[in-house]
């Protein structure tokens, strides 16, 4: 019985046969270092291409400590905000041969430190997304997971950072409710450990300065649709005609809720979001909100990850974080506050 014909792989060792160099410097040449002569640089291409080889995808990545592979953390994936930022980072990043390894850490901070060092040892660079760990937990993780960009947070260990300012945005949604008469106001809080939440509290304190007339209640809150839906009787004892809540899934969840119980919006009750996500332009009503750019926020996180991996020089880049503002979406979910509601 005959042997079965093998077509057998072309390696590093055929290729510097052929060329008359040592496996090393076909490695070196491969792989893009130009300390290499020119003329033996071209003498390894040509038997290369001669002998049709191809690098061994795994074994390159394992010689170069490459996998062309980023990282994300994100809090919770089913936050279509967050969702929006991964499409916006994965699209970018494929544009440049990269894919994205995703991990959620379920809004556990506890568990994103294990997440982003499992994550760094798997990938070239560490995106992490609005992250819920402790300013000491973050400073202290920070030098072994760069490459690093953050979304949302701000380090002193010199990583790129992008930000969202929530402060000015929940401003911009007060001053809409006041100026529609509204002069009992609530906040359905995000997170505690949430910094973007931190944001907005800080810009609701210059509000309330800038209004002393103004009650503002804060109320417990969360980041997701279940939370505002709980959150109708807390909402209706503050006797408040105007809620601002965190993001819009807890906008739509207090829309829900509210209309079980009968409660108009606008006419008894106005409501606004934050983020605007897709669905919030089809919420009935529509649903008032402070718009982010959020998938430009994933292709800039990508852009600044580039330039880490492929070591641009830091006066390249921009000083400090950059900063996205949002901008303010009225829809038909605020009115003006009723007479009744207004006078209670």
């Amino acid at each position: 019985m005959g042997r079965r014909a093998t077509t057998r792989r072309i390696g590093i060792a055929d290729v510097a046969l052929k060329a008359g160099v040592s496996h090393a410097t076909v490695s070196r040449v491969m792989n893009g270092n130009f300390t290499v002569d020119a003329t033996i640089a071209a003498r390894v291409r040509a038997a290369a291409t001669e002998l049709n080889y191809q690098p061994n995808p795994v074994g390159r990545s394992l010689a170069l400590g490459k996998t062309d592979t980023i990282g994300i953390v994100v809090p919770d994936l089913s936050n279509p905000t967050f969702q929006a930022i991964l499409r916006g980072l994965s699209m970018a990043a494929a544009q440049d041969g990269y894919r994205v390894l995703i991990a959620d850490s379920s809004e556990v901070s506890s568990e994103e430190a294990i997440l982003a060092g499992e994550a760094r040892r798997r990938c070239d660079g560490l995106v992490l997304c609005a992250p819920r760990m402790s300013d000491a937990e973050l400073e202290e993780l920070a030098p072994s997971l760069q490459p690093m960009v953050l979304i949302n947070r701000t380090t002193d260990a010199h990583a790129p950072s992008l930000m969202v300012d929530y402060g000015q945005g929940i401003q911009e949604l007060a001053e809409h409710l006041v100026g529609l008469g509204h002069t009992r106001l609530a906040f359905l809080a995000g997170p505690e450990r949430s910094a973007s939440n931190g944001l907005r509290l800080l810009g609701l304190e210059k509000f309330k300065a800038g209004h002393p007339e103004i009650d503002l209640q804060m109320l417990e809150g969360g980041s997701n649709f279940e939370v505002g839906h709980q959150s109708v009787d807390a909402v209706l004892a503050s006797g408040a005609t105007g809620v601002l809540a965190f993001n819009d899934l807890v906008a739509m969840g207090l829309l829900s809720g509210l209309h079980e119980r009968g409660i108009r919006v606008p006419e008894d009750i106005s409501v606004t979001g934050f983020d605007d996500i897709p669905f919030a332009r089809y919420t009935t009503p529509t649903l008032t909100t402070a718009a982010v750019p959020i998938t430009e926020l994933g292709q800039q996180a990508w852009h600044r990850m580039r330039d880490l991996i492929r070591n641009v020089p830091s006066d390249a880049a921009p000083e400090g974080p950059t900063v996205f503002q949002p901008r303010l979406e009225g829809r038909s979910s605020t009115g003006p506050a009723s007479a009744e509601r207004r006078g209670g």
